[in-house]
C-alpha cells in the first residue's frame, strides 16, 4: 500500500510539472503574440484551463500529504505543494503582465496600421510576425516534446500502479485460501479427536461387556459344577 501511495504521489508531481511547463509555453506565446485580439483571447483561454488543471493537481498533492503516515513524509510533501503553489502564483503574475503587454502592443500596432499604411511597412510587419511565429512554434514544439516525455513517464507509472494492484489482489487471494485451509485443518483435527474419544469409549464398553460375559459364564459354571458352594 505504501508503494502504491508513492507511485500516485510521483504521478501527481509529474503532472504538476507538465502543466507548469505548458503554462510557461503559453505565456511565452502571449508575449510574442502580435494579434489579432481573437488569437490573444484563445491563448488566454488555454492558459486559464491549464491553471485550473494545475490547481486541482496541487490540491490532490496536498490531500496525499495529509494522508501520509510518517510526519516527515507529510511535511516534505506539504513543502513541495507550497513550492508548486508559489510557482503557480508566479505564473499567474507573469500571465497578467504578458497579457497587458500584448494588448498594448496589438493596440499600438493597429494604430500604426491606421496611421501609416503602405505596402512596405505591411510587408515588414508580416515578415516580423512570421519570424516571431516560427520562433514561438519552435519553443512550443520543444516544450510539447518535454510534455510527451512526461506523459510517457506518467503512463509507465500507471502501469506500475496496475501491477502493484494485481500483486496485492494475488496476495489477498492467497491469504484467503490459507485461511480456508487453516479452517479445514482445524475441523479435521476436531473430527480426529472426536473419533479417538469414541474409539476409546467403544473399547471400554467392549471390555466391560466381555468382563460381564466372563463373570456370567463363571457364575453359571460355578452353580452347575459346584452347587454346594
Amino acid at each position: 500500500m505504501a508503494a502504491s501511495q508513492d507511485v500516485h504521489v510521483r504521478i501527481c508531481s509529474q503532472e504538476i510539472i507538465k502543466y507548469d511547463l505548458e503554462i510557461k509555453a503559453l505565456i511565452q506565446d502571449i508575449r510574442e503574440c502580435t494579434g489579432p485580439h481573437s488569437e490573444l483571447t484563445e491563448l488566454n483561454s488555454n492558459v486559464k484551463d491549464k491553471i485550473n488543471q494545475l490547481r486541482l493537481r496541487i490540491q490532490d498533492l496536498e490531500q496525499m500529504a495529509k494522508e501520509q503516515d510518517k510526519e516527515s513524509d507529510k511535511l516534505a510533501l506539504l513543502n513541495e505543494m507550497e513550492r508548486h503553489r508559489k510557482q503557480m502564483l508566479s505564473n499567474q503574475t507573469a500571465w497578467r503582465k504578458a497579457n497587458l503587454s500584448c494588448k498594448l502592443a496589438i493596440d499600438n500596432s493597429e494604430k500604426d496600421d491606421l496611421l501609416q499604411g503602405g505596402d512596405s511597412s505591411a510587408r515588414q510587419r508580416k515578415t516580423t510576425k512570421q519570424s516571431l511565429a516560427q520562433t514561438s512554434s519552435a519553443i512550443t514544439e520543444s516544450l510539447m516534446s518535454i510534455s510527451r516525455m512526461m506523459s510517457q513517464q506518467v503512463h509507465q507509472s500507471e502501469e506500475t500502479v496496475a501491477a502493484l494492484a494485481t500483486s496485492s489482489r494475488t496476495v489477498l487471494e492467497a491469504n484467503e485460501e490459507f485461511k480456508a485451509m487453516t479452517g479445514t485443518i482445524q475441523l479435521g483435527r476436531k473430527l480426529i479427536t472426536k473419533y479417538n474419544r469414541r474409539e476409546f469409549t467403544d473399547k471400554l464398553l467392549i471390555f466391560l461387556a466381555l468382563a460381564l460375559f466372563l463373570a456370567t459364564v463363571v457364575y453359571i459354571l460355578k452353580k452347575r459344577l459346584f452347587p454346594f458352594l
